[in-house]
């Protein structure tokens, strides 16, 4: 079984949204051992530098990591796939992954270019831009809807 690790910068604050990952983490731990973990973000001042607030942020994630965890960044100019190329993906990392695949979303400002440089695979969810919070949970619903297809069921027709 695949163990997938979520580790994203704050917290989700909308109630709908938190009903809906809640939805979604209940139906993807059928198919995987999930975690799910919040770091706390860095405060945003005014004139600190973003560097500043990222390598922070950075470094709350990094300590959430183990040597043989596989590293995915979500970030806009990350690597697409479509319902399908996702859950091929997703399979392969079943069988070549020893650690955790671990998903990392960032805050407002998104994640430092030094552990986007740092991952295995930065995926993009969209060209669009959204905000963390709706991220978490279309990558919830991403990742179930490609276990679905995994399995040769009907969620994802």
């Amino acid at each position: 079984m695949l163990k997938i690790r979520f580790i994203l910068v704050d917290r989700t604050r909308a109630p709908f949204l938190k009903e809906g990952e809640s939805h979604y983490l209940e139906r993807l731990r059928k198919y995987a051992r999930v975690e799910w973990i919040e770091v706390k973000p860095v405060k945003i001042e005014k004139g600190r530098p973003t560097e500043d607030v990222l390598a922070l942020e950075e470094q709350s994630i990094a300590k959430r990591l183990k040597p043989h965890d596989y590293l995915v960044s979500l970030d806009r100019t990350g690597h697409q796939y479509d319902s399908q190329e996702l859950s091929a993906w997703l399979n392969r990392l079943s069988t070549n992954t020893r650690g955790w695949v671990c998903f990392t979303i960032g805050g407002p400002l998104g994640l430092s270019k030094k552990l986007l440089a740092r991952s295995h695979r930065v995926l993009s969810l969209s060209r669009l831009t959204l905000t963390h919070e709706m991220s978490r949970l279309f990558l919830l619903e991403q990742l179930y809807r490609a276990f679905t297809i995994l399995q040769g069921q009907k969620y994802h027709k």
